[in-house]
Parts: C-alpha cells; structure tokens; sequence
C-alpha cells in the first residue's frame, strides 16, 4: 500500500476551476494506477476518473471534457484539473491507488485511500 494525502480543495463559484493534488509516499508510486472518486451527503461514493501507470485516463460522463487527471511519477503526485465547476460537483473528493498498471470504475479495485478533500461549488 501506499500513504496518500489529497489537497488543493475548497469553496468556489459555479464555473471557476479547481486543481486538486493526490501526494502519495513510497517509491512504487509509478506503477500504480490511481483514480480520483468523491462522495457527497447521503450519497453513494462515486468514480470520477483513473490514470494508468502510462498516463492512460478514463472519466466517467458527468465529468468528460470538464475535468482532467495527470500524474507526475518524479513528484510522486496525481492531479485532478476541474475546469467549469457546477454546483453538484460538490463533494468530498479522495484519492485511490492500486498496484496494478490499470486503472478501474470500481472503488473496490483501490487498496489505498486518501482522507478526502471537500470541494463546495456555490451556484
């Protein structure tokens, strides 16, 4: 497993953009895939996106084309540009690492979680 720290959260205006940074510790971060997902209340943790070890990415619908995921394996640190906020993009955002070179939709590929970030989009 590997340690992961999410940062860069906060309270933003519908349409402003975001960056979120996932810093994850120990030196195999390179070939783990990572996935970004987020839970609002009383919902349903859910995926936003995943990156392959090879930069590979994968969204999911009411995301595309808004947000982006990029990894930098020197800086061991994942990133989620959200561009165009709207309001129900408001959640506690996490980070996820699995040790393999894919990345997956599902929550329960990941082994290692981060402690979340909250991001608040006010209309």
């Amino acid at each position: 497993q590997v340690q992961l720290v999410e940062s860069g959260g906060g309270l933003v205006q519908a349409g402003d953009s975001l960056r979120l940074s996932c810093a994850a510790s120990g030196r195999t971060f390179s070939t783990y895939a990572m996935g970004w997902f987020r839970q609002a209340p009383g919902k349903d943790r859910e995926f936003v996106g995943t990156i392959s070890s090879n930069g590979g990415t994968s969204y999911a619908d009411s995301v595309k084309g808004r947000f982006t995921i990029s990894r930098d394996n020197a800086k061991n640190t994942m990133y989620l540009q959200m561009d165009s906020l709207k309001p129900e993009d408001t959640a506690n955002y996490y980070c996820a690492a699995r040790p393999r070179s894919q990345g997956a939709i599902s929550a329960r590929a990941y082994d290692s979680w981060g402690q979340g970030t909250q991001v608040t989009v006010s209309s």
